[in-house]
């Protein structure tokens, strides 16, 4: 009987085969935490009686949210992080000194690998699977019995198979395909299931672009998402000081599926999805139909953070201003992109049309800080979500977009087609 790339990895890690619905325990990989989860798994942990870390270098905390400190409170949050990471030596420790949105930074610091089994407390951890792992979110306090034991408990998910065919048009981008994918089966079409991609689309997919898929599967209430290992995934890791070997697997030709999606990319338009859910998606040809005025433009997240997005951005600036109304934030995702955005000339181009260029975090996709909207506010943004005051006031609105879509409307002021 043949096995998903997730029962496979699932398999090799417990030791034996295991298929959909089966109730294991498996050791973990990679545990990641962030400034506003880590403190609620550090005090489970305490209270356990613990006082050693299973497996410390598979342990990485990451503050992200509200780092450098916004306020007081914030503050206080990360210091319970610092005075642990200090008390157990953990070398995965990043605050300022080496900044990222965790989505973003540990994938460029080699810390997860295709074939691992991946949990964090933060939603978003799907996007790990871009890399061929199996990464999913998880609460704080299965974080803490992580940290305890080296593993946890899993039903082994079903599969979504998403078929994706064709070359995507020059700014057609795997956040579109995302989208498109949660407008076809809702916000729970995908529940406790793995969204695997494959077709003759994927060769034409980047790494950004395939973290940005993975990242939004959480969108469709998806337990994961995943891509393959292919030549793409190796480039991306070929100058990583790996964590761990990888262990490459591939879906087997007679492998169950629960369901499976047909999307022919090159006739697929930019999506845009609308207030207030992620799967309220209509062409951007509708969206320009409708004239949609904007107050703000963002480009960042752990979604759209990455380098393709501030080129695709710079490309469309060039030489150009943001529209006198409209503010336009860009986050990158990480200290070491900015570098590379800065020697490129990126950020220049992105400063010089009156955009601002902030410091790596998740403050304003969460409505916490930098970039928070105000009231009837509407933003374009390249953030994951769009649920009722996500970014600021509950009277402000969202419309997700990808980056060509989001720079090319700061100019225009009205959410634009970059074609």
């Amino acid at each position: 009987m043949g096995q998903t790339i997730t029962e496979k990895i699932f398999s090799e890690h417990v030791g034996k085969e295991v298929y959909a619905g089966e109730i294991v325990r498996s050791p973990i990989d990679m545990v990641i935490g962030n400034d506003i989860t880590t403190p609620i798994s550090i005090k489970a942990f305490e209270d356990s009686g613990a006082t050693k870390l299973a497996n410390p270098d598979g342990f990485s905390i990451v503050l992200d949210h509200f780092i450098p400190a916004k306020d007081i409170a914030s503050a206080n949050q990360a210091r319970i992080s610092r005075d642990f990471a200090k008390k157990h030596k953990l070398k995965n420790f990043f605050d300022e000194k080496d900044m990222g949105i965790e989505h973003a930074l540990l994938p460029e610091k080699g810390l997860v690998v295709p074939g691992d089994v991946i949990i964090g407390a933060d939603s978003h951890t799907c996007t790990h699977g871009a890399l061929g792992a199996f990464s999913t979110g998880m609460g704080s306090t299965d974080l803490a019995f992580a940290m305890i034991t080296g593993g946890n408990w899993f039903k082994v998910p079903e599969t979504i198979k998403v078929n994706l065919t064709g070359k995507p048009g020059k700014y057609t981008t795997g956040k579109d395909i995302i989208l498109e994918i949660i407008r076809m089966i809702g916000v729970d079409g995908a529940l406790y299931k793995t969204l695997e991609f494959t077709g003759s689309t994927i060769p034409y997919l980047t790494m950004d672009d395939r973290f940005s898929m993975c990242n939004m599967a959480i969108e469709a209430g998806a337990k994961s998402g995943i891509v393959a290992y292919d030549d793409i995934t190796a480039e991306f890791l070929a100058n990583k000081n790996l964590a761990r070997e990888p262990k490459i697997h591939q879906s087997d030709a007679d492998a169950t599926y629960c369901m499976e999606l047909n999307i022919e990319v090159d006739k697929l338009d930019p999506v845009i999805a609308y207030p207030f859910l992620p799967s309220n998606g209509h062409s951007v040809v509708q969206a320009v139909a409708d004239k949609i005025k904007v107050d703000q433009a963002f480009i960042g997240s752990c979604t759209n953070g990455r380098l393709a997005d501030l080129k695709v951005a710079a490309e469309i600036l060039d030489g150009k201003r943001v529209h006198e109304d409209v503010r336009l934030i860009v986050t990158p995702g990480t200290q070491q992109i900015l570098r590379e955005a800065t020697k490129l000339g990126y950020i220049d181009i992105i400063v010089d049309a009156g955009g601002v260029v902030s410091n790596p975090t998740c403050g304003a996709c969460l409505g916490g800080y930098m970039g928070i909207l105000g009231d009837g506010e509407v933003a374009i943004s390249t953030t994951n979500r769009n649920f009722v005051g996500r970014m600021g006031s509950r009277s402000s609105k969202v419309y997700l977009a990808n980056s060509a879509v989001a720079a090319a409307s700061a100019i225009t002021g009205y959410i634009t087609d970059p074609r």
